[in-house]
């Protein structure tokens, strides 16, 4: 038993572990990049509560309560249950401009948007007669409103030219919520009005970060937005009918009808499945921030064992086809440089671009691998071949980090590769030697 720990086999078993060993600093630099993120998200959390955060605009709706028959008491009596019907416009216009600012919050870039936004719809006649007729209870025309739900209250920083049916008005603060958006709403007197449509238009100044988006609530939406944004990231349950996207912005424009929609023009206020349904309509665009550092830097520490273990098969086959002896803990002393790397690559990264982030950190671990491979195993020549096979490493780490559409292909060559190298190298290796030693050619 003793003497198969000393084979190259038993050797190489060991080198193994000493890479697994190495998945314990790896997952706490992860774990160091996963809290800086959430510290970038702080700093977002604290500009939106100053300036207003992610914004969702759904368009005016009509809330009117009902009295809703019920069974009646033990008397006979009548009784009557109250609810709320939401009605939906026949259609809206939404055109919104984005002035966009990168705001600064320590070491963390934010952007923030103010917005103008008009807004115009309308209720058609016939909608409202029929909805009425639908609503399986008694409209209290008197006590309904014209309901606005907003993402963000706090961003909502003024309202012009609010006209309801060509007349001023104005919104007041209120309780009621749809979709779990808060709401502002303007008293409307239904039965004042009589069979006339309802018509309103308005100008919104809004403020947010991050984000903004719509929800459809009309049969016919129409949005438009435009921005000074190069990387706009179009999300949610739909994508632009157009758009034009150049170095000076973006300009985009979505049409969806309520066939698009999982649900109708009206229905009961409380009704779970239009609330959860109504969440998952919203579309709209993030301002996409396209050097993610934290992004970069996990995607790095993805292909970490990866690199590392390529590092020791490389001091590896050095010490057997050069006859050497490397301890174990100097495989370690080059695994903890190799995971300071990545320790090295988020603080810079945070502080200038990525990719000089990248190059300093890699050419800093490399001089010293190469350095220490040249003492180690007493050759200065070793050590400058392993110092280039370190960097070719990074450079394809990098290739990977950069190639997001073919990361996996371009590594799945790399990888096929470097089987295949260390195959060939190792051919002539008798693995069940004592000493390392190659076997004779026969």
């Amino acid at each position: 038993m003793r003497g198969w720990t000393q084979t190259v086999t038993a050797r190489g078993a060991g080198i193994g572990l000493l890479a697994l060993v190495m998945l314990i600093p790896l997952a706490q630099v992860r774990g160091l990049v996963a809290e800086r993120e959430q510290m970038r998200d702080q700093a977002a959390a604290q500009v939106a509560q100053g300036w207003g955060g992610r914004q969702v605009l759904g368009g005016l709706v009509l809330a009117v309560p009902l009295r809703i028959p019920a069974e009646p008491d033990s008397s006979g009596l009548p009784r009557w249950r109250g609810g709320t019907e939401i009605v939906l416009p026949d259609e809206a216009q939404i055109d919104s401009t984005l002035r966009v600012d990168v705001r600064q919050y320590g070491i963390y870039r934010v952007p923030a948007f103010a917005s103008t936004v008009k807004l115009a719809g309308r209720f058609t006649a016939q909608d409202l007669a029929q909805f009425r007729r639908e609503a399986g209870g008694t409209w209290q025309g008197q006590q309904a409103e014209l309901q606005l739900p907003l993402g963000d209250l706090r961003g909502l920083q003024g309202v012009d030219e609010l006209k309801i049916n060509g007349l001023p008005a104005r919104f007041r603060s209120s309780a009621r919520h749809l979709g779990g958006l808060a709401s502002v709403v303007i008293p409307l007197d239904l039965d004042a009005l009589g069979d006339q449509p309802i018509t309103f238009s308005m100008t919104l100044h809004l403020a947010g970060t991050g984000s903004m988006a719509w929800l459809p609530l009309a049969r016919t939406t129409d949005v438009h937005v435009k921005a000074p944004w190069p990387d706009p990231s179009f999300t949610g349950a739909a994508l632009p009918m157009e758009r034009a996207v150049g170095a000076d912005g973006f300009d985009a424009h979505w049409r969806v009808l309520d066939l698009n929609r999982s649900f109708g023009q009206h229905w009961r206020e409380g009704d779970g499945s239009v609330e959860s349904a109504l969440r998952d309509a919203a579309f709209g665009v993030q301002l996409y921030q396209p050097v993610d550092v934290y992004q970069r830097n996990l995607r790095a520490g993805k292909y970490g064992v990866l690199f590392i273990g390529a590092t020791f098969l490389a001091f590896f086959l050095v010490e057997v086809l050069r006859r050497l002896r490397v301890h174990s803990v100097q495989y370690l002393m080059v695994g903890a440089a190799l995971a300071t790397f990545y320790v090295v690559l988020l603080a810079l990264s945070e502080q200038i671009a990525f990719a000089a982030a990248y190059a300093v950190a890699a050419l800093s671990v490399v001089g010293i691998v190469g350095g220490y491979a040249a003492a180690v195993l007493r050759a200065r020549r070793a050590g400058l071949i392993l110092g280039a096979a370190l960097a070719l490493v990074y450079a394809i780490l990098y290739g990977l980090i950069a190639a997001e559409q073919y990361a996996l292909l371009i590594g799945s060559f790399v990888l096929l590769a470097a089987v295949a190298l260390t195959m060939y190298l190792t051919r002539r290796i008798d693995w069940y030697a004592a000493t390392p030693a190659i076997m004779e050619r026969s």
